[in-house]
């Protein structure tokens, strides 16, 4: 694994689910998630560190809210930029990726 992801789990489920695995692709990797779970909720299981860089102080950020009002856990998601992983559910093939700052992009 590279540094997207780390092993040594931030968050774990509480139990095991009878929902249905699915596998989608955050920076080039496989991630296993539960049918239904968010994007952020998936990532974080899997031991994803940060989400995505400030767009001034360039530091690391990650969910806070977990409802759609911080806009910290914007993603580029199956090609489409500033996506809020916290209210999107997980799909099997899916392709998630960290968005640079606009700054990082000229």
């Amino acid at each position: 694994m590279n540094n997207s992801i780390q092993k040594g789990l931030m968050l774990k489920r509480l139990q095991k689910s009878q929902d249905k695995v699915v596998t989608f692709w955050f920076e080039k990797n496989p991630v296993q998630a539960q049918e239904g779970e968010s994007v952020a909720a998936a990532l974080l299981i899997a031991g994803v560190k940060y989400f995505r860089n400030a767009q001034v102080s360039a530091k690391p950020r990650m969910p806070y809210c977990w409802m759609g009002v911080c806009y910290e856990c914007l993603l580029e998601i199956d090609g489409e930029q500033n996506q809020q992983s916290c209210l999107i559910t997980v799909k099997d093939g899916m392709h998630v990726r960290r968005q640079l700052p606009a700054i990082e992009k000229i």
